[in-house]
């Protein structure tokens, strides 16, 4: 299996207005991480930034202006895409393509994808998987069943129960978190198993 480890920090919560400004992926084959690719992307969309976004991922409206543009990030996370998946060959099984994970990753799959749109690529599908693993949603079901007892469902939260050190809205610390904690909480499946 062809695992893509992801996390996004965005100027906003919705996707077609808002943009990826930093962005975090690990990929990982059949449990080994491969390959990993951190970016600062320059928002696409200026004039529609938020101020409680900015406030959230510690960015200033000029630090934004400094990151990579749009295009030649595009051009590298393509780059990073096509070591492991070729977009031009016909899929017969989920493991030709890169499945999305991370915790909520639908939020960030969206934004991805519409990040692919806006510069101009619609073809973002040819390197991921329709399926998605949703760390959140294995903190969820553990949680009902009682398999462990958080406080909350934040990210930050289920780190310091698992005694995960993170650095909450940095994409690069919250992706490798996140997988760190997909990790733990198989570990503790086995255990209360």
């Amino acid at each position: 299996m062809k695992i893509l480890w992801l996390d996004c920090e965005t100027t906003g919560l919705n996707p077609i207005e808002n943009d990826v400004i930093s962005l975090a992926m690990i990929i990982e084959i059949n449990g080994e991480v491969k390959d990993k690719l951190y970016l600062k992307i320059k928002p696409v969309n200026p004039d529609k930034i938020s101020d409680e976004a900015l406030k959230i991922n510690g960015f200033t409206r000029e630090e934004l202006q400094t990151f990579t543009e749009p295009k030649e990030a595009h051009k590298q996370i393509v780059t990073f895409f096509a070591k492991y998946v070729d977009k031009y060959k016909k899929f017969k099984t989920m493991e030709d393509k890169l499945i999305p994970a991370g915790y909520n990753v639908l939020f960030d799959i969206q934004f991805l994808s519409e990040f692919f749109k806006k510069v101009g690529d619609n073809y973002f599908g040819a390197f991921i998987d329709y399926h998605k693993l949703d760390v959140a949603s294995l903190v969820l079901f553990l949680k009902m069943h009682k398999k462990i007892n958080i406080k909350g469902y934040k990210l930050v939260d289920v780190a310091e129960y698992l005694q995960a050190t993170i650095q909450a809205h940095n994409a690069e610390s919250d992706i490798e978190v996140t997988r760190e904690i997909a990790y733990k909480l198989l570990d503790k499946i086995n255990i209360a198993n």
